[in-house]
């Protein structure tokens, strides 16, 4: 039995929900509230740690990190649902180079204006005592928090925030210039780590970076139009900047 430990807006949890999508694989879905503080709970963390989401609990056997679960998923479900990986070991490896990219940069690049355009509003309602004490107990995102702090990121970390979203950009243009896929001209994983930032993107009206970009939009729409994606993006998932409801706090 597969169990996720996920949030319904975390983007590491939408790329592992749409993993167990294309692989056609049932779950159990357990909700992590971040405004609760499941995530730095003795019960969550003795099972991730990191005091992070998602993680898989697969027949007792846990695995934590989104891009390693969904490797994991493919790897143990072979003939399930879409095979996520090329069986060539070179674009295999062409894949996983991307992976770690995107990792590296976009994932971590997303960070900046969700926090800020979204999420800030809900900390700066803290008295900076809850604050400091909430942040400090964070085992993996304690240095990040503590830099935004209670005034958010300045202008030069969104600057460069949105530098490498762009360059990620450019990046996704280029490879699928011929091809609808990036690696292999097959969805892959690639695609998969992808695409919540793109949504995040879009949600908080971004998408105007990839206007000049002609290949980007047709390979999202292309996403989109699989059955994982509303799967995984089901209602409540998404969160537009008009409607955010850590602002309501």
């Amino acid at each position: 039995m597969l169990e996720l430990y996920n949030n319904h807006m975390s983007t590491c949890s939408q790329k592992v929900r749409l993993c167990l999508a294309e692989k056609a694989l049932a779950w159990v879905d357990y909700q992590i509230d971040f405004r609760k503080r499941d995530q730095l709970k003795p019960y969550y963390l003795a099972i991730n740690p990191n005091g992070v989401v998602p993680t898989l609990v697969d027949d007792g056997d846990v695995v934590i990190d989104s891009s390693v679960i969904c490797e994991y998923l493919d790897e143990t479900h072979p003939d399930s649902g879409v095979l996520l990986s090329p069986r060539e070991p070179v674009e295999r490896a062409r894949m996983r180079s991307w992976m770690r990219y995107v990792e590296e940069v976009p994932t971590s690049a997303i960070r900046y204006p969700s926090f800020n355009l979204l999420f800030l509003r809900a900390y700066q309602a803290l008295d900076k005592s809850d604050f400091d004490a909430f942040t400090e107990k964070m085992p993996l995102r304690s240095h990040f928090m503590q830099k935004m702090g209670q005034d958010g990121f300045d202008e030069d970390e969104m600057k460069a925030s949105l530098a490498r979203l762009r360059q990620t950009l450019e990046r996704i243009n280029a490879a699928i210039e011929d091809s609808d896929w990036i690696v292999a001209n097959q969805y892959s994983l690639v695609e998969i780590g992808l695409t919540p930032t793109i949504v995040r993107m879009e949600d908080l009206n971004m998408t105007h970076m990839w206007d000049d970009l002609p290949h980007v939009q047709p390979w999202y729409d292309r996403i989109q139009a699989r059955p994982s994606f509303d799967k995984a993006y089901y209602a409540g998932a998404r969160i537009p900047i008009d409607n955010n409801p850590f602002a309501r706090d």
